[in-house]
């Protein structure tokens, strides 16, 4: 009740149009164009073991293990087998929608987000049918049993009422038994849920943030204007949620209770460059991974051209800010 109460303030209080604080600027140290991906759609990246893996949101039918020996990565696409999809909660509208948009982009399943846990299980997010798929080192994949808890109370929330604005981030702690859920856009927040016996639950509540409202492109942005807060991923480490938050051009540090936000960095000065620009009057970035020595930051272009002409996805490595990601403002 008291987590619900002081959502419900949040939400009312929520301003209009929200203008962000300046963040210390992010540095690129590698940039890693990659081949081998359906139509450019890298969306999620995943560190299990020595292997970074990712996903399309194109494909439902295989996930990607990435070649980082060269500059050019290559994306060796590794089959799955994946068994009808179980009902979440999500309203008809919504998912016959999602079926209806297969048919042009292809992709029933609409994968968004990749994470694992130390066992080296992958869990990836479906955002059409808001579920998760897991794919063990060995044997079949099979989807999680999620309480339906965790669609209801977000759509009470104001959150998975968009259509093409679910699940976009997944993140798991190491011993796979807590995951975290990042909403997209209008309104975007984060969720939890844990591993009970038989079935994923919440516990006090999933919805741990319900964000409504805009705020400003960068400056840099051309033609900056008010967009939608959002969420395009969110990774876990050392204990912090960290969100990539696209509109904003920033990555922050947050609270796995309560989402607080305790520290921004933006990465606005790196990827609005010339040369990196895309002609899309928004951000493309649908991937992060954070670890102690920096981030991976990916595009999701859809097959489109930078400015420079470089048509495939795109992952950068950022370095880790002065002071490390567990600095204080």
């Amino acid at each position: 009740m008291r987590r619900g109460f002081a959502l419900a303030c949040a939400l009312l209080l929520t301003p209009v149009l929200a203008f962000a604080e300046a963040a210390p600027e992010l540095r690129v140290v590698a940039e890693h164009p990659v081949d081998g991906m359906h139509g450019g759609n890298l969306s999620g990246l995943a560190q299990c073991g020595e292997d970074l893996w990712t996903v399309s949101d194109r494909d439902d039918d295989q996930i990607y293990r990435l070649d980082t020996r060269d500059t050019v990565w290559q994306a060796e696409a590794v089959g799955i087998g994946v068994p009808p999809v179980p009902g979440s909660g999500l309203p008809w509208g919504l998912r016959s929608r999602a079926w209806l948009a297969s048919f042009v982009r292809g992709g029933d399943l609409d994968f968004e987000a990749i994470t694992c846990d130390s066992a080296g299980n992958r869990y990836i997010v479906s955002e059409a049918h808001a579920a998760v798929l897991q794919v063990p080192l060995t044997g079949p994949a099979t989807w999680l049993k999620i309480s339906p808890l965790l669609v209801r109370e977000a759509r009470a929330s104001g959150l998975l009422l968009q259509f093409n604005a679910l699940f976009e981030g997944l993140a798991i702690n190491p011993a796979g038994d807590q995951m975290w859920f990042a909403a997209e856009r209008q309104s975007r927040g984060l969720l939890t849920i844990k591993r009970k016996q038989t079935v994923w639950d919440c516990e006090d509540g999933c919805v741990l943030l319900s964000e409504a409202g805009m705020e400003m492109q960068p400056p840099k942005f051309p033609k900056a204007k008010p967009a939608p807060r959002d969420f395009s991923d969110v990774s876990l480490f050392n204990g912090k949620l960290f969100t990539l938050e696209r509109n904003a051009y920033q990555i922050c540090r947050r609270d796995t209770q309560t989402a607080k936000v305790e520290r921004c960095w933006s990465y606005a000065a790196e990827l609005l460059q010339e040369n990196r620009r895309y002609p899309q009057n928004y951000g493309l970035e649908e991937a992060l991974l954070v670890d102690a020595d920096g981030a991976w930051i990916g595009v999701d272009n859809n097959n489109g051209a930078r400015v420079d002409g470089e048509s495939r996805p795109v992952v950068y490595r950022f370095a880790a800010p002065e002071g490390g990601w567990s600095a204080k403002p």
